[in-house]
């Protein structure tokens, strides 16, 4: 056998593996049937996430404000750094048409825009506690409007990840030490 037959009869071999590993597709994920914006405008704070690679520097202290500007909403995310430093991006939020405000596609780095859909909310004049993931499940956070959110909101929320297909025990707590300005 030449050394082309090798290389095409190799590729093929890995092809087929590869396409033997594709996943099945995800079922849909539901978002709430809606959100009104006032109520969930302001501060919010990390109180449990998915680890991912645009947070790997935030140890402490994450929180996000959001507020109305026109049509769209400005987002600024704020952390704390290991060397006790704030790291800050601001960002813009555009509601998805025919979405009732529960999906909302999140650019910190136009034009490239990330899915940001409200999963779960609690109650209360500001809801409390939200619980935001995007379709492929690999991003997920919960917040609260206090640095730290009571057992019982935190597991509600925890237990609406994992009913819509979240692995609960990858969820990590983000410590809330020093609250930001």
């Amino acid at each position: 056998m030449t050394r082309a037959a090798r290389t095409l009869l190799a590729v093929g071999a890995l092809s087929a593996l590869l396409a033997g590993c594709t996943s099945a597709p995800t079922a849909p994920l539901p978002t709430v049937a809606s959100v009104e914006l006032a109520r969930y405008t302001g501060a919010w704070y990390e109180v449990a996430s998915l680890p991912n690679r645009f947070q790997k520097q935030c140890v402490a202290d994450t929180q996000a404000r959001y507020r109305q500007t026109g049509a769209d909403i400005e987002v600024v995310n704020r952390c704390r750094t290991a060397d006790g430093k704030v790291d800050d991006i601001t960002g813009v939020a555009k509601v998805v048409p025919d979405s009732g405000n529960a999906k909302l596609r999140v650019s910190f780095f136009r034009p490239f825009y990330g899915d940001y859909w409200v999963l779960a909310l609690g109650t209360g004049p500001d809801y409390g506690w939200v619980l935001v993931g995007e379709p492929t499940r690999q991003f997920g956070w919960v917040l609260s409007r206090t640095p730290t959110i009571a057992q019982a909101d935190l597991e509600t929320a925890l237990a609406r990840a994992e009913t819509l297909g979240y692995a609960r025990s990858a969820f990590k707590r983000t410590p809330q030490t020093q609250p930001l300005p």
